[in-house]
């Protein structure tokens, strides 16, 4: 649990302001929904990480893009976070993923990745107007899915191994737990999803 505590932290981070320069209200329970998340995946966990010491993998996550100060606008970094929380739903939403792990934290998961997107969603519509689409997928947000689709060709070049998976396991929490900081950065931005 000790372990958990700064991961925990820093995914309620992500989520825990109910306004800022997204320019519209994220529902209270969005904070708690972050935490829920990151204890589930602590759940998840079927076998010690040491036994799977050569089967680790740097994955490149863009942690640099995120903290670098590349996302500007409110718009680019909600686009971001949003591409990160579809990215992890998709991963785990496969048939593969039912397999690796057990079904009840994994559905917990899955439920509460589906309505942090949902929540994200609708703050995004409500600040960019009904039928505006969000930014593209351009630059930071790209990355995401290129970092995603890396993940996805470990998991079959390693044969969807339960290592694998357990690397995968902790790499995501690793990347939910780095999106705190563009969650922060959405916090303090002068102007909304609407500003240029």
């Amino acid at each position: 649990m000790a372990l958990l505590r700064p991961l925990l932290t820093a995914l309620a981070l992500l989520t825990c302001r109910p306004g800022g320069s997204l320019g519209c209200a994220l529902p209270g329970s969005h904070a708690q929904v972050s935490r829920d998340n990151l204890v589930l995946l602590g759940q998840m966990r079927r076998l010690s990480p040491f036994l799977c010491l050569r089967a680790r993998k740097d994955f490149r996550f863009p942690r640099e893009m995120l903290e670098g100060g590349q996302l500007r606008e409110a718009q680019a970094a909600a686009a971001v976070l949003r591409e990160l929380l579809q990215q992890t739903f998709n991963l785990l939403h496969t048939e593969r993923s039912s397999a690796a792990w057990s079904p009840a934290p994994l559905h917990g998961l899955r439920s509460g990745l589906h309505r942090q997107l949902e929540a994200l969603d609708a703050c995004l519509v409500q600040a960019t107007g009904e039928g505006e689409r969000a930014p593209g997928m351009h630059g930071p947000a790209l990355a995401i899915k290129r970092y995603f689709q890396d993940i996805r060709v470990y998991l079959e070049d390693q044969g969807y191994s339960e290592c694998a998976w357990e690397i995968v396991r902790l790499e995501i929490m690793r990347a939910l737990s780095s999106s705190a900081t563009l969650q922060d950065s959405l916090a303090i931005k002068d102007g909304d999803l609407g500003s240029p």
